[in-house]
């Protein structure tokens, strides 16, 4: 297994499709030939997400003086892609994981940097984003999450020696349990956005525990649990970028997140896509074979041409972010409401062109169905997603 080579400057077209086709060797031989096996039993790959580290997935688009493969986000999104060919669960952590990296690298000091992001890139330690709320959801300005500005018990050093203590619950956390550093988005100020201020938790925290793991539709490759924090302390250094910032930095690396998971779902559904190609060739009804039926010609021409339009959509949502547009937070909830609309109807239209096959576990048809159909929930709900962009409009 070759390792992405980090690049400062833009790819040429062979290093592009050289570090493509490392990650499609990566998810054809790592991650698919267990996909369902880790669906079936909700297993946490740990050691095949360490070697994903060691290929340079751990911080795609990370600077590399500290491990990152210094990759642009349209990069990224292809890489996203085929690794959802391989398991789109494991795909979305991977990219749940580059958010993180991504958020210490963009906004963290020098020396939470220098902390956090060797262990990260490499995927020795995992990180986990905590952002939504039992009672917040979709609204995530209402979060009440509190954190409370204390003397530090040792008094003295950076801020003071200042603390802060952190209480409340976050629900939805991806690799909950698993991760070494949890950035959590707890309240410093007023209600709304202003007030909210991003905090790195370490794993070994006092007061921090999980709740049981969620029994999900999909995703079981991937912990999701309860984060509970019951007064948590860490040190005013542990805040990231400043006070206050939290609101703005949460909602700029759910830019990425969001063109991320619309590659993921791109992946899982050209995956199914292909399947159902196969199979109308080789299944006959009534003395031919499907794939001389017009009427499944036709949905596979929609699919087809419903799966181009997004992948369009995302690689220039893609672009739009690596050259700082003023319009690519619009252009990122664009592509993601319709990317994950579009593969999840995809999916469901394979598993019905499989007919009861379709419906097996082993066909692994079902499992993509059931895995992309949150990726229109989670980073912001596809409703969201309208609000956004129709906001933007409006605003004009």
């Amino acid at each position: 297994m070759s390792t992405i080579t980090p690049l400062t400057s833009s790819l040429t077209t062979e290093e592009r499709d050289a570090i493509l086709d490392a990650v499609r060797d990566f998810a054809q031989n790592e991650l698919a030939p267990n996909a369902l096996e880790w669906d079936a039993k909700s297993f946490f790959p740990r050691d095949t997400l360490r070697s994903a580290g060691e290929l340079g997935l751990g911080g795609i688009y990370v600077r590399e003086d500290l491990g990152g493969s210094g990759l642009s986000r349209s990069d990224a999104a292809a890489i996203f892609e085929e690794l959802a060919k391989g398991d789109p669960a494991i795909a979305a952590y991977i990219s749940i994981h580059n958010m993180v990296v991504w958020m210490i690298d963009t906004y963290g000091s020098d020396a939470q940097r220098t902390e956090w992001l060797p262990l990260l890139t490499s995927m020795s330690g995992f990180g986990s984003y905590c952002l939504t709320e039992p009672g917040a959801g979709s609204d995530a300005a209402a979060i009440t999450t509190s954190a409370i500005r204390v003397p530090g018990e040792n008094g003295g050093g950076e801020n003071g020696g200042d603390e802060y203590v952190l209480t409340g619950v976050k629900q939805f956390i991806s690799g909950a349990g698993e991760a070494s550093v949890y950035i959590v988005m707890a309240r410093t100020g007023e209600p709304g956005a202003r007030g909210i201020t991003a905090f790195l938790v370490p794993a070994d925290a006092p007061g921090l525990s999980f709740g049981a793991i969620e029994h999900k539709m999909g995703w079981n490759a991937q912990p999701t649990r309860q984060v509970i924090l019951d007064e948590v302390r860490v040190p005013a250094a542990n805040i990231l970028g400043g006070e206050g910032e939290g609101f703005k930095i949460a909602m700029s690396a759910l830019d990425g997140g969001r063109i991320n998971i619309a590659a993921c779902s791109l992946g899982g559904a050209q995956w199914a896509l292909d399947r159902a190609v196969r199979y109308v060739h080789e299944r006959f009804t009534f003395g031919e074979p499907l794939a001389e039926k017009q009427a499944v010609v036709f949905t596979l021409a929609d699919m087809a041409t419903e799966l181009h339009a997004a992948r369009a959509l995302v690689r220039g949502a893609a672009a739009a972010l690596d050259a700082k547009e003023p319009d690519a937070s619009q252009q990122c909830a664009m592509a993601k409401r319709f990317a994950t609309d579009a593969g999840f109807t995809v999916a469901n239209q394979a598993l019905q062109l499989h007919g009861g096959y379709g419906y097996l576990h082993d066909y692994g048809i079902e499992k993509v169905v059931r895995d992309l159909r949150v990726h229109q929930i989670l980073e912001g709900t596809n409703e969201i997603m309208r609000v956004i962009i129709g906001r933007q409009l409006l605003a004009h």
